[in-house]
């Protein structure tokens, strides 16, 4: 009776130890926000389950750049006890560096630095690009729109003010003058009742 007592001690010991080593589950897709020592805007994603696979994507003076990592965390125990302290020491290493993707080809951890080399995170890609680069070919190609519409819009042309005939001095106004000048003199000479007829004559001979 005691052995059987003793054997189901063991299996419960065994099975207790079984739960102990499972891996707890980890949150995919979650994120941690950090900035880098030059102020680098950042942000780290984790998926995966035993092979996990980490994303960092930053912003550092209109430029945005981005790298990967993947290994296998979960063989180290302190990880599986508690992976948010995992992350959080790996954020912690990383503001501590000018630039998150460069030099940083290994990430490691104080809690999992005797943990086997599959264990740590390694870089498998990292790429630069202009920040927003989508953002300002929509904006190019909106402002050359509006101004192809703003060129198709009727102008109106202002044309020369009309020019105005010059006056020259006729004859007709030349006669004008004679004739009151005519008439001027009849008047003075001539009959009341021969005004007219003076007049006449003495404008042709002033003519």
């Amino acid at each position: 009776m005691k052995s059987f007592a003793l054997f189901l001690v063991v299996i419960c010991g065994m099975g207790g130890l079984g739960q102990k080593l499972k891996p707890k589950k980890r949150s995919n897709g979650e994120e941690i926000n950090f900035r880098t020592k030059t102020k680098d805007v950042c942000t780290m994603s984790m998926n995966g389950d035993e092979e996990m696979k980490l994303r960092i994507e930053c912003k550092s003076q209109g430029m945005s750049y981005w790298c990967e990592f993947t290994g296998k965390p979960s063989v180290c125990r302190a990880f599986r006890n508690n992976p948010k302290i995992y992350w959080n020491q790996i954020a912690m290493e990383l503001r501590k560096l000018p630039h998150a993707c460069k030099s940083t080809q290994v990430l490691k951890t104080t809690m999992c630095q005797k943990a086997p080399t599959e264990a740590l995170m390694k870089q498998i890609a990292a790429g630069m690009e202009p920040e927003d680069l989508a953002n300002q070919d929509k904006s190019v190609q909106k402002t050359s729109t509006s101004m192809r519409g703003a060129g198709k819009s009727p102008v109106k042309k202002i044309g020369k003010p009309p020019m105005l005939p010059l006056i020259k001095p006729t004859q007709r106004g030349q006669g004008s003058e004679n004739e009151t000048e005519a008439m001027k003199l009849a008047r003075e000479h001539c009959w009341e009742s021969l005004h007219g007829f003076c007049s006449y004559i003495i404008g042709i001979f002033r003519g």
